[in-house]
């Protein structure tokens, strides 16, 4: 009975610390559904496939920032978010960039970055 006992704090264990570590990778994530964000910004075909590209960028860079802590971290999130914008705003007009910007400050505030 005791074995089965330790056996189940164990696993009990294990299972919260990787539903943390899930927790803080999808804070992370900035993937989003491209074609949404098309129809809400009203891209025509070339401004979408170059944002579908920098989103693609900027998606991977906010993960690869998941090890890092502390002010480091916000360093390199304000970092990413502004090369984001600058590239964003070679390719949308200012309406677009306008919208875009308050999309992805709100989805930022959400996640607690």
């Amino acid at each position: 009975m005791k074995k089965i006992v330790l056996t189940l704090v164990a696993m009990m264990a294990v299972t919260c610390s990787f539903a943390k570590s899930n927790e803080t990778d999808k804070r992370f994530d900035m993937s989003c559904d491209i074609y949404r964000l098309s129809v809400v910004l009203d891209l025509d075909e070339r401004q979408m496939d170059a944002v579908e590209a920098i989103l693609d960028d900027f998606s991977n860079e906010m993960q690869s920032l998941t090890t890092l802590k502390g002010p480091q971290q916000r360093f390199r999130i304000h970092q990413a978010v502004r090369k984001d914008a600058a590239q964003m705003r070679q390719v949308l007009n200012d309406k677009q960039f306008r919208d875009y910007m308050r999309i992805l400050m709100v989805t930022l505030r959400n996640r607690h970055l």
